[in-house]
């Protein structure tokens, strides 16, 4: 195949140049990054046209700054960016924020949304061109092909790869010269990571139960529908605001091996854990239970929506966070995250604290549901105000005077201040006005009728508007431009307000696991880059908190102790149980957690694959064998001498046993891990303790001895020799009751109902 390196990389004497021919092969070189975000998640994809290889990234969650994104576009460095032309706010403003760089400024594509839908996107992977699969395979045989290759369980990921694919072919990358009915080659499919991020897929995070979701009891959340269940999250989220919530999710979704991050994490967690920290911890958690969404405040303010709610929230937040910056002064600044608050928690913090509590009347603003300011603050509006509250009896003494003047018939009258219209003459309808003409009354401005009450313009409330104005609204107006000017001053500090809500989040997870770590008696484990996890009494960190006894077992592997371990057992002793609970505290480790276990040293792995767990599928429409089949090539594929692998009856291995005891006929498990070979299955122990008949369980053990010995296995679904004989007898006794001699007697009948019925069950 002709590329277009072969053509450019000559010299000017039409000679090759070797030095110039690789330069330009680095100049063609190419990597175009499709990318799709939708309601909080991201799916993304790049092709590299230096090795044509499509690098895929699963479905994973990212904030409203896309913060995932941009480390990706920082390691990949993609010269093209395809991008929806439809997208969210967050996607529109990242590709706004590329613009701005100088140094960096690669193309963006857009296409129409229909290009990124998901089944054109299968049709599209589906007739790409894979020249390592023969030209005649069958459209079957290319699904059950790809789905080794790439996870069809990631919408947005595969969304992204139709944009994708749809560009390469327009652009016709690294396939210029070549014939129009020539594909654009994908030879290989990789999954791709950010550095030092340890890659976990779903079937992991499933199986391992690192996430649960269950439908919500409550009848009143129905519509949101779930809650987190008995899962690894539910136990270790004592997060009190909802940011430190979601930020420990984002962990747990990007487990990291950089041990910069987890010695970070590790030395706050190793200090909240101790006993005498306590009170420190209890004081953090009751001011973080306080710290409201800070960037839809500040979004709200710069749009001057700004309500009521808002700046109750935004004083409880700023408040809270200058108690936070005080407490943690007066802990260890050596720990880095506490150095960060004390610096990062600056005074403006308590400027904005102060300048609303000296600003704002809360009691007022919720009384009168709007933005209102505190005396003191604003001469005029105090004097507003005071004219406000001195009007209703000035009002009285206009309304004695006004009756004075009025029809003797009309027995009472008020002067009323309707806001936007100023104020008004208020006297009852007499009987004798029906008709609006019977309204007009000398001197007087008929204005409207309202509950039986006619309402007029007279001379002196007109001089009332003259002199005292719109009183309500010019204090609404004054106290409006009271409330931007104080919006601008928040906003001009809001760099200090992220800090806050990053920092804060970032403390929030660090306590609720040291809460986890107190409370379930886990160790500090020790992390390391080799190839050695030694677990010392290592514990399951779900089912401990189910089962009343829980029986702790070692793990060790390592180079000279061998890193490939078998484990065999009868059923229900505890091999599923032993393998989940290496993932699972492998898996804290890597967030940063402490661990159940007595002690740990944990060398960082840079991928957790499980083979435990047989799902169904019909996004992809194979059997259950075949994604069976899919999930262990996944893991092969994909794993390094770094990964983690973990696969539960997929094979049959004799090297470490889990210890039974027969107690009687009554099988004991100790739940404990011994090495050796596991003698028997205790199949017939498990079969009685599930509660089958006793006579088949017998049968199944005659049956089982009989084909380990080589011997005949008979069926049984005839009777024994025993009941033969029985029966033989009975007949022999029907026959002999027979009386030959009388005549009555039908023989032939009786031979035929009687006897050969029960003469045939023997024959």
């Amino acid at each position: 195949m002709a590329v277009p390196g072969d053509v450019r990389g000559r010299g000017l004497s039409g000679l090759p140049d070797m030095n110039g021919e690789e330069e330009e092969e680095e100049e063609s070189h190419e990597v175009l990054l499709s990318v799709f975000a939708q309601h909080g998640q991201l799916g993304l994809c790049f092709y590299d046209s230096r090795d044509f290889t499509l690098h895929y990234m699963p479905d994973t969650s990212d904030n409203h700054e896309l913060q995932l994104l941009a480390r990706v576009v920082q390691e990949v460095s993609p010269h093209v960016i395809i991008t929806s032309a439809k997208q969210e706010r967050c996607m529109v403003q990242f590709v706004q924020g590329l613009g701005g760089n100088p140094d960096y400024r690669p193309e963006v594509v857009t296409y129409p949304y229909v290009d990124f839908g998901l089944e054109v996107s299968k049709q599209r992977l589906l007739s790409a061109h894979f020249p390592f699969l023969p030209p005649a395979v069958s459209e079957r045989e290319r699904i059950s092909y790809l789905s080794s290759c790439i996870s069809f369980d990631s919408p947005l990921m595969l969304r992204s790869v139709g944009a994708l694919l749809k560009c390469l072919d327009r652009r016709r990358v690294g396939v210029e010269l070549e014939d129009s009915s020539v594909g654009v080659p994908i030879l290989q499919f990789h999954t791709y990571t950010l550095k030092d991020i340890v890659y976990v897929d779903q079937d992991t995070y499933s199986v391992l139960q690192i996430f649960k979701s269950e439908l919500h009891p409550s009848v009143y959340k129905l519509q949101s529908g779930e809650k987190e269940g008995l899962s690894l999250y539910g136990i270790l989220n004592h997060c009190r605001c909802k940011f430190g919530s979601k930020l420990l999710r984002q962990w747990f979704l990007r487990p990291t091996r950089d041990l910069a991050v987890l010695n970070r994490r590790q030395e706050v967690v190793r200090f909240f854990s101790c006993p005498r920290n306590s009170d420190s911890l209890n004081t953090l958690q009751s001011s973080l239970r306080n710290i409201r969404n800070i960037p839809t405040l500040l979004r709200s303010m710069s749009l001057s929506h700004t309500k009521v709610s808002d700046w109750q929230g935004l004083y409880k937040t700023v408040y809270s966070a200058v108690c936070i910056r005080d407490t943690v002064r007066s802990l260890p600044q050596s720990i880095q995250l506490f150095q960060e608050i004390s610096e990062g928690f600056s005074d403006d913090l308590y400027y904005i604290a102060s300048l609303i509590s000296r600003v704002v009347d809360f009691e007022g603003s919720l009384a009168e549901n709007r933005f209102t300011v505190k005396p003191n603050v604003d001469p005029a509006i105090d004097e507003k105000k005071r004219r406000m509250m001195g009007l209703s009896d000035f009002l009285t003494d206009v309304a004695r005077r006004e009756l004075e003047h009025l029809d003797t018939r009309i027995p009472s009258c008020c002067v009323i201040y309707i806001p936007l219209i100023g104020f008004l003459l208020s006297v009852p309808r007499l009987p004798s006005m029906v008709e609006k003409e019977d309204f007009e009354i000398e001197g007087l401005d008929f204005m409207f009728l309202s509950e039986e009450r006619l309402h007029y313009r007279s001379q002196r409330t007109k001089e009332l508007d003259d002199l005292l104005g719109d009183l309500h609204c010019d204090t609404k107006d004054m106290e409006t431009a009271v409330m931007t000017q104080l919006q601008t001053t928040v906003l001009e500090r809001s760099a200090c307000l992220y800090k806050v809500l990053d920092l804060s989040a970032e403390l929030d997870c660090l306590m609720a696991l040291s809460h986890a770590s107190q409370e379930y008696g886990y160790t500090t484990p020790t992390l390391a880059n080799h190839h050695r996890i030694t677990l010392r009494q290592a514990r399951h960190p779900l089912l401990e908190l189910c089962s009343p006894m829980f029986v702790s077992n070692s793990f060790l592997s390592s180079e000279t102790l061998g890193r490939v371990k078998i484990i065999t057992g009868p059923n229900s002793s505890g091999k599923s149980i032993y393998l989940k609970q290496v993932g699972l505290i492998v898996f804290m480790a890597l967030i940063g957690s402490d661990v159940p276990a007595k002690e740990a040293e944990i060398g960082l792995v840079d991928g957790i694959f499980t083979r435990m767990q047989s799902r169904e599928s019909v996004s992809v429409g194979l059997s259950t064998f075949m994604i069976d089949l899919n999930q262990m090539a996944h893991a092969l594929n994909h794993s390094s001498g770094h990964s983690l692998v973990l696969i539960d009856e997929f094979g049959k291995g004799t090297n470490t046993t889990l210890e039974t005891a027969v107690d009687g006929d009554e099988l004991v498990f100790l739940y404990q891990l011994k090495d050796g070979i596991c003698r028997s299955s205790y199949a017939a122990n498990i079969a009685t303790l599930a509660g089958l008949p006793p006579s088949l369980v017998q049968r199944g053990v005659e049956v089982s001895e009989l084909y380990r010995t080589g011997k005949t296995i008979k069926r049984i679904d005839r009777p024994s020799t025993e009941e033969q004989a029985n029966k033989c007898v009975c007949v022999v006794k029907k026959f002999l009751c027979v009386n030959l001699e009388d005549q009555s007697v039908d023989l032939q009948r009786y031979m035929k109902e009687e006897l050969l019925p029960s003469g045939g069950d023997l024959l």
